[in-house]
């Protein structure tokens, strides 16, 4: 069981920075591979990046390539999403997930917990 809790969220500009995190609880939280997901009003969740259980391998949705750097620190229990150059496009409730796999990709039923999500808008 891992419970998941995401925070950095907020209000920026178009061009801004921010920096979201997510802990989780748990001593096999390393064991975990790690995503985020965005949901906009009216649109369903989408993928946005993942990352292997080992800190090494990450993917991106092609919508925030180059923008966004996922990270995590398994002696901490936490990911991190760092999003750059932000855009209106961008905002959305953002989730974490733990899947039960050494890597997971974009597919939301590969992972099985899920955090409450961080509201992060962007203004023009």
């Amino acid at each position: 069981q891992v419970q998941l809790v995401e925070s950095g969220g907020g209000l920026v500009q178009a061009g801004g920075s921010l920096r979201l995190s997510c802990v989780g609880s748990g001593r096999t939280f390393s064991s975990y591979a790690m995503g985020w997901f965005r949901q906009a009003p009216g649109k369903e969740r989408e993928f946005v990046s993942c990352i292997r259980w080992n800190e090494n391998s990450t993917l991106y949705a092609d919508s925030v390539k180059g923008r966004f750097t996922m990270s995590r620190d398994n002696a901490k229990n936490t990911v991190y999403l760092q999003m750059n150059s932000l855009k209106t496009v961008d905002t959305a409730v953002y989730f974490c997930a733990a899947a039960p796999l050494l890597f997971a990709g974009a597919d939301r039923s590969e992972y099985h917990y899920w955090g409450q999500g961080t509201q992060v808008t962007v203004s023009s």
